[in-house]
């Protein structure tokens, strides 16, 4: 259904929709941008080297990233008009990305971290078991989230718009989602965190010079980033 209004009183709500689509083309934007600079160093330690698991997730999440943005633009976008199934269809492919894209991130994480725990069964164990709890919940919640959402075209002041109104609006079971999703984060950071502060506490105690190397060691760690993922 389209919604036709030229009442002065949505003017705040068009100017913030006019800002969210400047910041919404400004970070498609800089994914182009990091995508077209760094496509060199892609192609040499990524394309021309053996691939793997992580391989294939880090270029999935990369080259999803593109689409991504390009929808959100059309979505956003003051002067494009969708129709209901079109801005339908698009609400549902940007939520179904992002729950794939949420489920490699995990994968890369579990598989980092299990490396750094030194190949642990158990930590391997307990990370799966908090990875798919979060995800199946966060999967079940966004499959209510899609069965109760319409999407309705307004037009104010001649400008389109895509409104997601729910039908059954419950705060708390969608505000579940991002809880989940950030007490999976954090506990990933900790986890990291401990690990590293208790390996490098082992070298400054066997070796105390070692202590003036843990910067050189956070500069090594960041460059050897993208070689992870080749090898």
């Amino acid at each position: 259904m389209t919604y036709v209004s030229n009442d002065p009183s949505d003017w705040p709500y068009i100017s913030l929709n006019i800002f969210f689509t400047y910041c919404t083309i400004a970070a498609g934007v800089v994914v182009i941008c990091d995508w077209a600079l760094t496509l060199g160093q892609e192609i040499e330690l990524i394309w021309r080297q053996r691939w793997s698991l992580m391989t294939v997730l880090y270029l999935s999440i990369r080259y999803i990233g593109i689409p991504c943005s390009v929808l959100n633009f059309l979505e956003v976008m003051p002067s494009v008009s969708l129709t209901d199934a079109v801005s339908t269809i698009m609400y549902y492919t940007g939520n179904v990305m992002n729950l794939v894209v949420t489920a490699m991130l995990g994968v890369i994480m579990i598989a980092r971290l299990h490396a750094m725990y030194q190949g642990s069964r158990k930590m391997l164990i307990f990370l799966v078991i908090i990875f798919l709890a979060v995800n199946i919940t966060c999967v079940v919640i966004t499959g209510i989230d899609l069965q109760y959402a319409v999407d309705e075209e307004l037009i104010l002041s001649g400008m389109h718009m895509c409104d997601i109104e729910l039908e059954r609006n419950d705060p708390l079971l969608y505000s579940m989602v991002w809880m989940l999703s950030t007490v999976w984060e954090v506990l990933a950071l900790c986890l990291s965190v401990w690990i590293a502060v208790k390996h490098f506490r082992e070298l400054r105690r066997l070796d105390p010079m070692t202590g003036s190397a843990i910067g050189d060691c956070f500069r090594m760690l960041i460059q050897s980033h993208v070689l992870y993922f080749a090898r």
